[in-house]
């Protein structure tokens, strides 16, 4: 496993680095549990709860630009999705409850980035695994890190086959239904390549359990 923060710069340090794991993880789920339990009448809390999740973000090291390209990959999912409440009902309660859900889900992704940023990913695994979590949990949240970026490299190899073919180019529609038989193509490879996988794991002796560097189980 890796042993930086996913969205760290190599060899950036800060007093959130310098935090033990499990105290990381546990602000990271208290600030999402208070951001879940305030209620809207109550929204400078929330305001404040956000301004200290980015002043967290920043003594993180977390660049603006990151923090605008991964808001710019999720606020357009959230609001898409909050604005189907008040569609469907179309009054005050409706419109509270999704002006709740934003500011929740805003400060939640931002205290995750957070985490993120500052706890590296095998960290996260011995400290679930301290914690006496079940380690089916732990062996699953190992390979989905370990390979979605093979999937990635996947999807991106699909990408440049199929602009090599069309160029690029092509009304809408054609892009969208090419995209739509990339995404297909992708989803029956990856359940090709997890077959193979598990395959080979169970012939080299795999138990279900995660083997760490220490040697602990």
């Amino acid at each position: 496993m890796g042993t930086s923060g996913i969205g760290s710069d190599a060899g950036s340090q800060s007093i959130c680095h310098a935090l033990p794991a499990g105290m990381k993880l546990l602000l990271t789920l208290g600030i999402i549990l208070v951001a879940g339990l305030i209620p809207l009448e109550h929204w400078p809390a929330q305001g404040l709860l956000l301004a200290l999740v980015f002043v967290g973000l920043s003594v993180a090291g977390v660049t603006m630009r990151y923090l605008v390209r991964r808001l710019a990959l999720f606020l357009p999912l959230l609001l898409v999705f909050g604005l189907s409440v008040p569609m469907a009902r179309s009054n005050d309660a409706a419109w509270s409850w999704t002006l709740s859900l934003w500011l929740r889900c805003t400060v939640s992704f931002m205290a995750g980035l957070w985490l993120v940023h500052v706890l590296p990913f095998r960290d996260l695994l011995t400290t679930l695994r301290y914690w006496h979590f079940p380690p089916a949990l732990i062996a699953m949240l190992g390979f989905m890190y370990r390979y979605t970026f093979i999937l990635w490299d996947e999807l991106r190899r699909l990408r440049n086959a199929r602009a090599a073919r069309d160029f690029g180019g092509g009304p809408w529609w054609r892009v969208w239904s090419i995209n739509s038989q990339v995404i297909g193509l992708l989803l029956l490879r990856a359940m090709e390549r997890a077959e193979r996988t598990h395959r080979a794991m169970l012939a080299r002796g795999w138990d279900g359990s995660i083997r760490f560097l220490d040697g602990k189980d």
